[in-house]
């Protein structure tokens, strides 16, 4: 639970029909096992205490009073356990019959929630049996197991809610209330639930699974919650229906986990509440409206650590499902050309200028250019790609450059830099051989400069080529290659970078120019600003700031979901053990927040750029924030990690 985690179980028992004593044993003793495994939240199907395919039997009344009897005996012998669990079973109550969810906890009955949308078609016909409840009206209290001032909530509107896990707010809906065009569940969310969980007795025919995973994926995403579906199964009745136990876990629009068909299973998650709540809290657009009164039942669990069994992705920018890849990748690259065709467009740019390092950031600046003129029926010649070899350029990096403008078709030109940086370090005072930072930025700057005088002479637009990651760290010269008049990569992180330009490669039909980028993808990050040692580039970016694929993991969890440092940490240990220590990944967490509160600045005035993804860092968008903030805060946290 610390960090916002709990574990869920959606649980299929074995059912038989019409014996109440057989069903409340089985779930028992399934209680206790997944409580044994960490589970802190159980969810049995719908009606599992008598079976839900007992049709005519629901009227009578032994089967009644033995699924009370059985219900009492799960309080009973759950009290132990360290979680909440949902059972099903049919309830009496004024004279009517209700298909209700009752929440257990701690040798407690909690609540029961009655079920809103009772079907009456095909081979359901619920309102045979049960009354649907009342979802405008508020809790009344019922008695239960026949003590005297024994009572419990009964209402559509219950929210259970847990003081040891800040967020973590559960309500409760049954089967159809969820393949209604208003499932209560969106009123749940509304008045703050941030877990739905919902009992199911839902048939099998073909083609409904698909379905149904994209109803309950679906309802998670447009609920920003997490949703736990528990399916009736192998022991109901076949008699014209036969139950598959399809179990699915879902989190704001993902499937944590699915259990086969056919087959009784029991499915587990890892539902992470901060994520939820983080994702909420960012969202203007989902906002608490509910005209109906919640009663609000507390339920207590044990603050520990939830052990993480849910995969972690180490590049969360980087599209994980190959057959996804090309769609995914061509997606990039059309926002992206189709921001800088809108630019050239409106201000009738007659060339392109782009600065070609032969590093991964401008082969894909020059990239999307090309694709933007072939867009609007351009020449490619109009587009100038300008290498500016000087002190620390390398030949595999000069001729990478010169290789790439040649076989895209691009107007190659080059300003050799040394000499005129030369003359600055002269008039400024600067000895050559400080390599300081102002040995670095004044071939920056330099650059930049070259770039802009070539659009002014040619009727251009100087085409940015930093990416996001960069941006994050503040790795760029202040009116340097910070400044363009449109930046194609500023919503591109670098570990997707690489994955563009390798896709590309991999795609392309010239051999040769395949050849070329991945041989770029081979060369080591580096501004090439410092002397090289044999010929080889001797300032490795990597070296200096990190790994990227770690700072974009950072990036990612920080803007995303707002996470503290503490919780990044332990994701980052899960998702790259094996290929970094904790020290190292504590470490660059450091100079991540370090770098990321100091640099602000250059992100206050960047350039126009499009956004590719759910994390950008405009300052006229998703990143609002001060450049004189402190980042005390955080780094003392790092530091108690």
């Amino acid at each position: 639970m610390i960090h916002g985690f709990i574990k869920a179980a959606a649980i299929t028992p074995k059912v038989w029909v019409g014996d109440p004593e057989a069903n409340g044993e089985e779930i028992i003793r399934l209680s206790r096992e997944a409580a044994g495994n960490g589970t802190k939240l159980l969810v049995f199907p719908e009606l599992c205490i008598t079976g839900y395919t007992c049709q005519d039997l629901f009227l009578q009344e032994l089967l009644l009073e033995s699924a009370k009897e059985t219900l009492a005996r799960i309080v009973r012998e759950t009290k132990e356990l360290d979680a909440l669990i949902f059972v099903g079973l049919p309830w009496e109550k004024e004279g009517k019959l209700y298909n209700v969810a009752a929440a257990v906890q701690g040798g407690e009955l909690l609540g029961l929630v009655p079920k809103t949308c009772l079907p009456n078609y095909g081979e359901f016909y619920e309102l045979r049996h049960f009354a649907p409840g009342n979802e405008e009206a508020d809790a009344v209290w019922v008695e239960f197991a026949g003590r005297e001032g024994d009572y419990v909530p009964f209402g559509t509107n219950l929210l259970f809610t847990c003081p040891e896990l800040p967020g973590l707010s559960v309500a409760a809906e049954i089967c159809e209330d969820v393949w209604v065009p208003n499932p209560p569940s969106i009123r749940h969310a509304l008045a703050g639930a941030t877990v739905i969980v919902n009992l199911s007795a839902s048939d099998e025919t073909t083609g409904k699974d698909i379905y149904r995973e994209a109803l309950i994926g679906g309802q998670s995403a447009r609920l920003v919650c997490g949703y736990v579906y528990a399916n009736a199964g192998e022991g109901e009745s076949s008699q014209d229906l036969v139950f598959g136990g399809h179990n699915l876990i879902a989190e704001n629009g993902k499937i944590l986990s699915r259990s086969a068909r056919f087959k009784n299973e029991t499915v587990y998650a890892d539902l992470d509440i901060a994520r939820i709540t983080g994702e909420r809290r960012r969202m203007t657009t989902f906002y608490a409206k509910s005209d109906v009164i919640y009663t609000e039942i507390d339920f207590h669990l044990k603050k520990e650590e939830t052990r993480l069994d849910r995969s972690v992705d180490p590049a969360p920018f980087v599209p994980d499902d190959s057959q996804d890849r090309q769609r995914r990748c061509e997606e990039i690259f059309s926002i992206q050309y189709l921001g800088l065709k809108k630019r050239l467009e409106h201000t009738h740019a007659q060339t392109a200028v782009v600065g070609i390092s032969g590093g991964l950031d401008s082969t894909l600046a020059l990239l999307v250019t090309v694709k933007a003129f072939d867009s609007l029926g351009l020449p490619r010649t109009g587009i100038l790609g300008v290498t500016m070899p000087c002190f620390g350029t390398t030949d595999r990096t000069y001729r990478n450059a010169c290789e790439l403008v040649r076989k895209l078709g691009a107007t190659l030109r080059e300003v050799d830099i040394r000499e005129a940086v030369t003359v600055h370090f002269r008039d400024i005072g600067h000895d050559p051989e400080s390599h300081d930072v102002t040995y670095e930025n004044a071939q920056a700057r330099e650059r930049t400069q070259v770039l802009m005088d070539l659009a002014n002479q040619t009727g251009g637009l100087v085409i940015g080529t930093g990416d996001m990651s960069e941006l994050a760290l503040g790795w760029a010269t202040y009116n340097g290659d910070h400044m363009s008049m449109y930046g194609v990569n500023a919503g591109v992180p670098k570990t997707l970078v690489r994955h563009l330009v390798r896709y590309y490669a991999d795609t392309c039909e010239d051999a040769e120019l395949s050849e070329v980028l991945l041989d770029v993808l081979d060369t080591p990050v580096s501004p090439e600003l410092l002397p090289p040692k044999d010929g080889v580039i001797a300032q490795k970016t990597e070296d200096l700031v990190g790994p990227y694929e770690l700072h974009d993991f950072y990036l990612y969890y920080v803007l995303r979901f707002g996470f503290r440092p503490s919780k990044i940490y332990r994701l980052a240990k899960k998702a790259f053990a094996g290929v970094y220590d904790d020290e190292t990944i504590r470490k660059w967490l450091k100079t991540f927040y370090r770098r990321f509160f100091a640099q602000q600045f250059k992100r206050s005035c960047l350039p126009d750029g499009p956004k590719v993804g759910s994390v950008a860092v405009s300052p006229r968008g998703d990143l609002r924030m001060p450049s004189d903030a402190c980042a005390s805060l955080w780094l003392k946290e790092i530091e108690n990690l």
